[in-house]
C-alpha cells in the first residue's frame, strides 16, 4: 500500500509541472495538451516508471467527469449573440460534418487496412470530434484572433460535436457487440438522445439560473459548490432519461452564460479553473495509460491515418457541410486544417477497450498517435495557417476594470459599457452636459490605458469607454443618446 503522503506529493508535483509547462506552451505556440500528455507518458510505467496506471475503466471515468465540466465551461463562455448568426452552420458542421469525416476515415480503414465496416466506422467515430480550445490558446499566445464568423463557428463546433462523436462511438460498439439491432435503432436513438439532451439542458439551465438568483446563500463560496453539484446531477438525470448528458451540460452552460446571474463573474472564474484542472488531470491520466511501445508499433499506420484525416477526411466533412453557406474557400480550408484532435478521441478509444471489441488495443494506440501528430503538426502551424488563408485579425484584449458589479434581483440596474464614437456629439462636452437620466451614473471612464473617476466637469473625448450604471427602464433612451452623431 502506497502511503497517502506519497500519493498527494506525486499528484501535486504532476499538477505543478503541468502548469509550468503550460506557460512554456503559450510562449512557443505549442498546444498545452501535447505537453500534458508527454508529462503523463514520462512519469508512466514505460517512462521513468514512477507511476503505474493501467486501468482503462478509471481513465474513462476520469475523462467523462472532466468532459462534463469542460463542456459546461465551453457553453458558459460562449456569447449567444456571436454564435446565433452561424447557428445552422455550426449544427451542420457538428453533425453532418462529424458523420462525413467518420465515414470517410472508416472507409479508408476498410479498404487500406482491412478493417470490417463496423470496425472502420467505429474508429472514424472515435477520432471525429475536434478541440477548438487548443486552437484559441495557440492564437492567444501569438496575439492573434480570427476574423469574421470563423472564430464563433469553430467555437460552436467544438462545443457541440463531442456529443455526436460519443453517440456514434457507443452506437457502433452496440452494433459490434450485438446490443443494438440495426441502423434504424441507432437513427431513432440519435434523435431521442440529442432532442432530450437539448430540451433538458435548456430547462435545467433555466432552473439553475432561477435557483441561484433566489436561494440567497449565506456564504459566497457555496455558489460554486452548488453549481458543481447541479451540473453533475443534470448530466446524470439526462443520461437516465435516455438523453445525451454531454449536450445537456453544454446547453446549461450556454443558458447560464447568457442570463443575468448573481455571482456570475465569480462563477466564471471558478469554473474556468475547474475546466483547466479537469483538462490537466484527464491528459495526465491518458498519458499514464498509454503504452509507448504500443504507439511505436503503429507509427507507420498512424502516419497514414493522420495524413488522410488532415488532408482528406476532415476537408470532405467541412466542405460538404459549409458548401453554399457563405464561407469563402479559404475560410473553409482554414477550418479544415485546424480540426485538432484533443482528449475526447482518446477517452472514446477506451470504450471499445472496455467492451472487448476486436482490434480495440490497436485502435487505442492509433488514436493516441493521431492526437499527438495532430497537436504537433496542425497545432504548431495555426498562426501560419491563419495568415496564409487570410483569416487572422489582431487580438482584442478585454478591458479589465478596477471595480465589479454583481446583478441582483433587488436592483433594476446594470453596468453597461458605452463607447464615444469619433463622430459623436458628446465630444468636448462635460459629463453634466450630456443629459443622462438622474437614475443613471457614469462610474468610470477608460481612456487609452488610464482610468478616470469622472465628475460633472469631466470633458469627454473620442474613444472614451464609459462604464455606466443604467436603470433598465432607461436603457433604450441612453443607448439612443450615445448613438447620436454630431
Amino acid at each position: 500500500m502506497i502511503p497517502l503522503e506519497i500519493i498527494i506529493t506525486g499528484a501535486s508535483l504532476l499538477l505543478i509541472i503541468s502548469i509550468v509547462a503550460s506557460k512554456a506552451s503559450s510562449r512557443f505556440g505549442i498546444p498545452s495538451l501535447l505537453l500534458f500528455l508527454f508529462i503523463g507518458m514520462l512519469f508512466g510505467s514505460e517512462g521513468l516508471g514512477l507511476i503505474k496506471f493501467d486501468s482503462p475503466v478509471l481513465a474513462q471515468y476520469i475523462g467523462v467527469v472532466a468532459l462534463v465540466f469542460i463542456l459546461f465551461f465551453g457553453g458558459l463562455e460562449t456569447e449567444w449573440k456571436s454564435v446565433r448568426p452561424i447557428l445552422k452552420h455550426g449544427i451542420l458542421l457538428s453533425t453532418l460534418g462529424v458523420f462525413v469525416t467518420a465515414f470517410s476515415l472508416g472507409a479508408f480503414m476498410v479498404f487500406v487496412f482491412g478493417f470490417s465496416w463496423l470496425e472502420g466506422l467505429l474508429f472514424g467515430s472515435i477520432v471525429s470530434s475536434t478541440d477548438a480550445a487548443a486552437v484559441f490558446s495557440v492564437l492567444r499566445s501569438k496575439k492573434l484572433s480570427l476574423s469574421g464568423e470563423v472564430g464563433p463557428l469553430l467555437e460552436l463546433e467544438s462545443g457541440s460535436n463531442d456529443p455526436m462523436a460519443v453517440f456514434m462511438t457507443i452506437g457502433f460498439i452496440g452494433l459490434i457487440t450485438g446490443k443494438r439491432s440495426g441502423y434504424l435503432e441507432i437513427s431513432a436513438m440519435f434523435f431521442l438522445q440529442m432532442g432530450v439532451g437539448v430540451l433538458l439542458g435548456y430547462y435545467f439551465g433555466k432552473a439553475i439560473v432561477y435557483l441561484i438568483n433566489k436561494i440567497k446563500l449565506e456564504y459566497d463560496g457555496l455558489y460554486p459548490v452548488l453549481t458543481l453539484s447541479l451540473i453533475l446531477l443534470a448530466y446524470a438525470l439526462t443520461s437516465f432519461s435516455k438523453g445525451n448528458g454531454f449536450m445537456a451540460v453544454y446547453i446549461i452552460g450556454l443558458v447560464m452564460g447568457n442570463s443575468d446571474l448573481i455571482q456570475k463573474r465569480n462563477l466564471i472564474h471558478f469554473h474556468g479553473g475547474v475546466a483547466w484542472l479537469m483538462q490537466i488531470t484527464m491528459f495526465l491520466a491518458l498519458g499514464l495509460l498509454v503504452s509507448i511501445k504500443g504507439i511505436a508499433s503503429v507509427a507507420g499506420i498512424g502516419i497514414l491515418v493522420s495524413l488522410f484525416l488532415m488532408f482528406v477526411a476532415r476537408p470532405i466533412g467541412v466542405f460538404s457541410s459549409l458548401a453554399f453557406k457563405g464561407f469563402y474557400v479559404a475560410q473553409q480550408a482554414f477550418i479544415s486544417w485546424v480540426g485538432l484532435r484533443g482528449s475526447v478521441p482518446i477517452i472514446l478509444a477506451t470504450f471499445p477497450l472496455i467492451a472487448g471489441v476486436k482490434n480495440s488495443e490497436m485502435m487505442f494506440n492509433i488514436v493516441f498517435f493521431v492526437v499527438l501528430t495532430s497537436a504537433l503538426f496542425q497545432g504548431t502551424s495555426i498562426p501560419f495557417a491563419a495568415k496564409f488563408f487570410r483569416v487572422d485579425a489582431p487580438l482584442k484584449s478585454r478591458k479589465r476594470y478596477p471595480i465589479e458589479f454583481e446583478h441582483t434581483d433587488d436592483l433594476n440596474t446594470r453596468l453597461v459599457e458605452f463607447t464615444v464614437p469619433y463622430d459623436s456629439w458628446m465630444i468636448g462636452k462635460a459629463v453634466s452636459e450630456i443629459g443622462l437620466p438622474q437614475d443613471s451614473l457614469i462610474t468610470l471612464i477608460a481612456r487609452n490605458e488610464d482610468f478616470i473617476v469622472p465628475s460633472g466637469q469631466t470633458v469627454l473625448e473620442s474613444g472614451d469607454v464609459l462604464l455606466t450604471l443604467v436603470n433598465n427602464n432607461n436603457l433604450t433612451e441612453i443607448t439612443d443618446l450615445f448613438s447620436k452623431k454630431d
